[in-house]
């Protein structure tokens, strides 16, 4: 125990003293704390993402829902290179080419400052009440069944949950307050190499296990034994149905990829667009070891342990606790931790940017001077943290495990700030009111739908809330288009281009696109009845053939996005530096 506890310091200190050293005299001004004084590269930029993105709620929420169901749930996360591809392609040039440091900023100068004003309270509503609660909970599960706090201590489970996440909380609300976005990419970036590092460890430890000291039997017994554990194309009765993935799940994912504030504001900081750009779709590739790293631990769970587990949520840190060597206990809690802290730490800083840049300067104070603005997101910070100790317990009382209940949840601010924003996008003459009437549409008929007309009516609406997304996004794009027709702006809306760094594109961004999309489709094969969930063997005949036609395929998409870049980019290059002026040197040579 003193042991997990001193090395666990230790590889903490390590980090902290790393973030400090690189991010020192970085917070003196608003776009140093806020953004990191736009600076930050790609590989900073995918590091902050990965660790921002994939946390203890990841570890145990899909870990369990994996022991539970099989890996329909992978869609969340595989799925996600749709949204990423259109983040890098499409969104990331709008929001550095006008400067912005948030996304209610972005609305307020396409709409108005009420729209401004109803995303800001979306999003802290979010926040509060569902993302930054999940990230303090799924961690102190973690700690929790990885030293027995309850008998270590003489207390319950329910007051060591209290417990746990109240120090925990307090130590990355801390860090997050005082750091900035720097010293947060920074941190995130060194704890995600040891999160692929132990997310490495545990299933092979796992395996061997499963396999009586032989990896590769391990591994074969949960192709042959319960392989309908290993599909991914779920059915309409998992969480995830494999319809769902073509309507609302790539809405959701766009939210969360292009528009969320505590996602995107990594990249907001980039140090030009390339950058940006590099660091999103390397993201991409990372989403893409999710399955391996965070699914198939629950697995394995399932068959080491039986179906018996209560709750589901506990099966990572079982296995954790079971398999782990003791040497290497106090490096996984400083992963954990550096992952909780992540999250937490991004969830904080990206509050308070917005409380202060988007209510406090644009409502209250418009000659606010940068430490105003600081100071203002630092006392903010503070309350937000206190007041999501008290809600995070609330957690214990999920019935289906804390996945499905934060998937569901989101649902309330998702589709319509990527509605408004998609809307606000592609068209230059719907006004703000449109917006607003979509806005309340939403939160009323996505209350009743998933929850309100079953408590109130005793009516059930069997459709899956992904599926009810979807006809929202659609509904409420379709009020905002009716409202512009009906009364639209005098003046259409013309973006102004304003960028404070280098807005010439990533020279690889399109190949890399056609190669991280490929994988995408690769995985599903692997985890389909096709692949690896084949009921009779290993895998079904049709996969190698599967797996040929695709590289085919992209091989053929591959070189034709190369040829055609080479030649978006020249005219690029010649229309802004003239004919003679481009730099071949950025020409990809096959």
């Amino acid at each position: 125990m003193l042991f997990t506890l001193l090395s666990c310091v230790f590889f903490m200190a390590l980090v902290g003293w790393v973030s400090y050293q690189k991010s020192k005299n970085s917070t003196n001004d608003s776009d140093g704390y806020f953004l990191a004084g736009r600076g930050l590269t790609g590989t900073f930029i995918a590091g902050s993402l990965l660790l921002t993105n994939l946390s203890a709620e990841q570890l145990i929420g899909l870990n369990g829902q994996a022991y539970r169901a099989n890996l329909s749930n992978m869609a969340w996360e595989v799925t996600a290179a749709f949204a990423i591809v259109i983040c890098a392609l499409i969104l990331l040039p709008r929001y550095l080419g006008g400067a912005f440091t948030t996304l209610p900023e972005f609305l307020s100068t396409r709409f108005d400052e009420g729209v401004r004003r109803y995303t800001v309270i979306l999003f802290m509503l979010g926040y509060v009440l569902v993302t930054i609660p999940s990230v303090l909970y799924s961690g102190a599960l973690a700690i929790l069944r990885l030293f027995d706090v309850p008998t270590l201590l003489g207390i319950s489970f329910e007051n060591s949950v209290w417990l746990v996440i109240w120090i925990v909380g307090i130590i990355g609300a801390i860090y997050a307050i005082f750091g900035g976005l720097k010293a947060v990419a920074i941190s995130d970036t060194l704890n995600g190499i040891g999160l692929i590092i132990i997310g490495l460890i545990v299933p092979i430890l796992g395996f061997i296990a499963l396999g009586n000291g032989n990896m590769l039997e391990g591994m074969k017994a949960i192709t042959i034994e319960h392989s309908d554990k290993l599909n991914a194309i779920g059915s309409s009765t998992d969480s995830v149905p494999f319809g769902t993935i073509f309507t609302g799940m790539i809405l959701m994912n766009m939210f969360y990829w292009g528009t969320n504030q505590y996602v995107i504001q990594r990249t907001l900081g980039a140090k030009n667009l390339a950058e940006g750009q590099k660091g999103v779709l390397y993201s991409g590739f990372y989403k893409l070891t999710v399955p391996f790293l965070m699914m198939i631990p629950g697995v394995i769970a399932y068959h080491l342990y039986g179906s018996t587990m209560d709750p589901v949520d506990l099966a990572y840190p079982t296995i954790v606790t079971n398999i782990l060597p003791t040497f290497m206990s106090g490096f996984f809690l400083a992963v954990l931790l550096g992952a909780v802290f992540s999250s937490f730490n991004s969830l904080l800083n990206s509050a308070s940017t917005m409380f202060a840049l988007d209510i406090y300067k644009a409502g209250f104070n418009k000659e606010a001077t940068d430490r105003q603005l600081i100071n203002m997101s630092k006392y903010f910070g503070s309350i937000l943290a206190l007041i999501s100790f008290f809600i995070a317990p609330m957690l214990m009382d999920a019935p289906d495990g804390l996945w499905d209940l934060i998937r569901r949840f989101t649902g309330f601010f998702n589709i319509p700030i990527i509605a408004i924003v998609l809307v606000g996008i592609l068209s230059k003459r719907i006004p703000a009111i449109g917006a607003k009437i979509a806005i309340f549409f939403h939160v009323i008929t996505y209350y009743m739908l998933v929850w309100g007309l079953n408590q109130f009516f005793d009516i059930e609406i069997t459709m899956n809330f992904i599926h009810i997304s979807a006809i929202l996004f659609v509904i409420e794009v379709g009020i905002m288009i009716v409202v512009g027709k009906l009364k639209p702006l005098e003046t259409p809306y013309q973006f102004k281009p304003n960028p404070k760094v280098n807005m010439v594109p990533w020279k690889y961004a399109i190949p890399v696109t056609v190669i991280l999309l490929s994988l995408v489709v690769g995985m599903y094969l692997l985890f389909s009845p096709i692949g690896v969930a084949y009921a009779r063997g290993i895998v079904s005949p049709w996969f190698f053939p599967s797996i040929i036609g695709l590289v085919i395929i992209s091989s053929i998409l591959y070189f034709r996005a190369i040829r055609s870049w080479n030649n978006k980019y020249t005219k690029f290059m010649e229309k802004r530096h003239g004919r003679n002026g481009h730099n071949v040197k950025n020409k990809i040579v096959v």
